[in-house]
């Protein structure tokens, strides 16, 4: 079973974020995917009055990654943000680890800078801004 939940502990999160090679910030909010209760990766990101800014999304094995994990390890990432009050967020990590289709699926698109973000109003809402016109 895929499980996304928060790493509540720094140590912890420092640990995971060394497993997957990204570079920990203990001042970033965490979560960890796990699959068949084994860790598959990881996601820091932090909210700011700019928005919501997602700066790794990262595999444990970047020869092998769990897509699905990333996906809704990232779509996690997003709703929290969301419940939060925060309707724009951002992806400013490395886009070569998770990947630019990837990143493509979870909602983010380039803006006319060329900086993936997305507007998080509405998209979590039923039904959800992400399938409308599908």
């Amino acid at each position: 079973m895929l499980k996304v939940f928060p790493i509540q502990d720094k140590e912890e999160q420092r640990v995971l974020c060394e497993r997957c090679g990204v570079t920990f910030n203990a001042d970033l909010l965490a979560y960890q995917a796990t699959v068949e209760d084994k860790f598959v990766g990881v996601c820091q990101f932090v909210l700011k009055p700019e928005g919501g800014i997602v700066y790794d999304l990262a595999p444990l094995d970047a020869n092998a990654p769990d897509k699905e994990a990333l996906f809704v390890m990232g779509r996690a990432a997003l709703n929290f943000i969301d419940l939060c009050g925060v309707h724009q967020a951002y992806f400013d990590g490395d886009v070569t680890v998770p990947g630019e289709k990837l990143l493509e699926a979870i909602g983010f698109r380039r803006d006319e800078s060329g900086r993936l973000g997305m507007d998080l109003t509405g998209f979590f809402t039923t039904p959800c801004k992400h399938c409308a016109g599908h």
